[in-house]
């Protein structure tokens, strides 16, 4: 079954080399040269934030382990994570548009930093405080450096249709091969140079301070809603307020939701889905796979937006379609070949066709990131784009938590194919936003607009 590995990991390699070489001028975008310089310069940035990201996954689960927690205590560890990015993260986060993004960038940096330096601790409550600070971060790096690299494009002049372009790179370069190559070096540095698996915790946070000085000397500050008379519980209830009375964003939220709540239960399920009688599986590997298989569908998404057709409120209707099918395979492979109960040496029949449909959901991942980023730019209003994106967060760090806390509750096919329905319940969504866009062909609400009807509503203090 080795063989089968290797064929499969090269498979997907030629395919992508060959989607990457055999690009026409209809998938290529005419650009300036102060756009690819100012383009290069955020893709540098974004893939150090990235590699600090992807260098402590592979070894926190088995650093904790090292420290000699139990399963118990590593999940409130995690639990803990997520909840902070839905707390903390949600309040930073938002601070984004009014206080600045770039400075909410380098808070990333810091923070994250500081996340890194408590994995040197065996102590529980400092590896509380590090999965806290490392909830914040996560919160950041998903909103500000977005928010930041829109404003910027737009402050520039620059064409719309070129931040597609950004977008897919991104997403190709750190989501894909910056991932690879971290979980290799992650693994050069904890095994074959014997550093142990704090190594690669150190290594991110060097990562981080590199990205952190490209950032304090070339980016400048934008900001959201900068006026003085908007606190925090303003700015949430403007946000809210759009929202509400948009039903693009609305729905656009509930798609992300929806979508990255399977995909982050999906972390946590294909390992015993591809070794139910704990089967010798090379972990590394497969997730190697899976990166690869990402940087194939962010392929494919650069060529889909480098066109004028089909829109990406179409095609993504039949990507979440696809990739709920995928999750389904779990629960048809259990049904028509099942498990033996028995160990064996490496992987079965059934975790075979499972490995590929799991590859074929992280193309669909690899479709959706630049493909979100590119709605989220078109009806997300730009003064409360950070504190929106962090609402957007909220209903998916609850259902992480409550999937977490009840991991071992449920057999793994019922919770394989809740993310099934939940990715159906996207796909419709989709359905639902592409028929409200095309009625509504013009631009998101207007900011000021939506601050006038918030004010309306104040109540009066006499």
């Amino acid at each position: 079954m080795e063989l089968f590995y290797y064929l499969l990991f090269g498979g997907l390699s030629a395919v992508v080399a060959l989607l990457e070489l055999s690009k026409t001028s209809k998938d290529r975008i005419s650009t300036s040269t102060a756009f690819n310089s100012f383009k290069n310069n955020y893709l540098v940035v974004y893939s150090l934030m990235m590699a600090g990201d992807w260098l402590q996954g592979p070894y926190v689960y088995f650093l904790y382990s090292q420290y000699g927690f139990d399963k118990g205590d590593i999940g409130r560890l995690f639990i803990a994570g997520f909840g902070s990015s839905m707390l903390f993260g949600t309040i930073v986060g938002s601070l984004a548009d009014k206080q600045g993004r770039r400075r909410a960038c380098v808070t990333y940096c810091i923070t994250y930093i500081l996340s890194c330096i408590t994995k040197h601790s065996p102590q529980y409550k400092v590896l509380m405080l590090g999965r806290i600070l490392g909830g914040i971060a996560t919160s950041l790096l998903f909103s500000a450096f977005e928010s930041w690299l829109v404003a910027e494009h737009n402050k520039r002049s620059f064409e719309p249709q070129w931040l597609s372009l950004t977008f897919s790179k991104a997403i190709f370069l750190g989501n894909g091969l910056v991932a690879i190559v971290s979980g290799l070096f992650a693994n050069i540095l904890a095994d074959n140079l014997g550093f142990g698996p704090v190594a690669p915790f150190d290594a991110a946070a060097c990562f981080l301070a590199i990205g952190m000085a490209i950032i304090l000397s070339s980016w400048s500050e934008n900001y959201g809603d900068s006026s003085d008379n908007r606190n925090l519980f303003s700015q949430f209830k403007g946000a809210a307020v759009a929202i509400a009375s948009d039903e693009k964003i609305a729905l656009l939220g509930a798609i992300q939701s929806l979508f990255e709540g399977s995909m982050y239960t999906f972390v946590f399920l294909w390992t015993p889905a591809l070794s139910p009688n704990e089967e010798d599986i090379p972990h590394g590997f497969i997730f190697a796979t899976f990166m690869l298989s990402s940087m194939l569908g962010s392929s494919i998404a650069s060529r889909l937006l480098a066109r004028s057709a089909p829109k990406v409120e179409s095609y993504m209707q039949i990507v979440f379609g696809i990739s709920a099918l995928t999750l389904l395979l779990p629960i048809i492979t259990n049904f028509l070949v099942p498990s033996t109960g028995v160990k064996s040496g490496s992987i079965s029949v059934a975790g075979c066709i499972q490995l590929f449909g799991f590859c074929t959901f992280e193309a669909c991942v690899g479709i959706f990131w630049p493909s979100i980023m590119k709605m989220r730019s078109q009806y997300i209003p730009e003064e409360a784009r950070s504190t929106i994106m962090n609402f957007f967060r909220i209903p998916l760090n609850i259902f992480v938590c409550v999937v977490l806390y009840n991991v071992n509750a449920f057999p793994i096919t019922i919770m394989f194919g809740m993310c099934s329905i939940f990715l159906f319940m996207a796909s419709v969504l989709q359905r639902r936003l592409m028929v409200v866009a095309e009625s509504h062909k013009s631009k998101p609400q207007d900011w000021s607009a939506l601050k006038e009807r918030d004010n309306e509503t104040e109540p009066l203090n006499i």
